[in-house]
């Protein structure tokens, strides 16, 4: 699908604060803020039309791996309602997106969660996700382009 230059209100582009997914997802967590930086890294380096994206989220499929396909979202564009995102069951974690013949393969590098069974451990994670958003793209996920 084309672009309508004559569109005011499509394909806009803009980064999302830590706050901003935070008020999306609920609270902030490691998972959205991977997702995030994935569908980022793919909507800048990879295609910059969200019609023309596809994502697969590889994951468990329940919360909190699920909470990957959340930061794809509004990393990407590729979203629920365009139906251009799916989660994928998958014992290996990863993000595809397709673009035409073209794929590529994100794939989060492992963390460590915090324990999260306390007040104080729901902050640790928060804080631990802040500090995840502001990493570069390579101490955060690899890509391989298929």
């Amino acid at each position: 699908m084309d672009i309508d230059p004559s569109c005011k209100f499509m394909n806009l582009d803009r980064p999302f604060t830590v706050e901003n997914l935070a008020a999306f997802h609920g609270h902030l967590g490691p998972y959205i803020v991977i997702g995030y930086r994935i569908g980022r890294y793919a909507r800048e380096h990879f295609c910059t039309n969200p019609f023309e994206l596809k994502a697969r989220v590889f994951c468990a499929g329940t919360p909190p791996e699920s909470c990957l396909a959340d930061g794809v979202q509004i990393g990407s564009g590729c979203t629920l309602g365009k139906q251009n995102i799916e989660i994928v069951e998958s014992e290996q974690i990863a993000i595809e997106f397709e673009n035409g013949d073209r794929t590529i393969r994100l794939t989060p590098l492992s963390f460590e969660l915090p324990d999260h069974h306390d007040e104080d451990g729901e902050r640790a994670i928060e804080i631990a996700a802040e500090a995840m958003y502001h990493l570069d793209s390579h101490d955060l996920f690899t890509v391989e382009e298929r």
